[in-house]
Formats: structure tokens, sequence, C-alpha cells
């Protein structure tokens, strides 16, 4: 499988509560932190959920 790196770029606060625990799922809780992830169909649901805050780089 395939690894991604996402890093949250935009501010979570006045979000969603479901796009906020997303983000918190995948393990992002502060604007440019990044995390590591295996690229599974999981995975690729939660990241487009929430695609317009982050940036995903293939590892």
């Amino acid at each position: 499988m395939a690894k991604v790196k996402l890093t949250l770029v935009k501010s979570l606060i006045g979000r969603k509560k479901e796009h906020i625990a997303t983000c918190n799922s995948l393990g992002l809780r502060k604007i440019r932190k990044s995390v590591e992830h295996e690229e599974t169909p999981q995975i690729r649901g939660m990241i487009n959920k929430v695609i317009y805050l982050l940036k995903v780089e293939e590892v």
C-alpha cells in the first residue's frame, strides 16, 4: 500500500462538527501538523470528506 502525508492547512474553527471529528480521527488537531497514513479506502474516504482543509502528498 502507498502512504500519504496529510497536513492541516486551514483552521477547524467554524467547521461542521463532522469535519472536525474527521480531522481529529486522522490525527490532525493543529494547523501545519502532519501525519502519515496507509492509503486504504477508509482513509481515502475521510480525506475526500475534508480535502478543502488538507494538503495531501504521496510518500
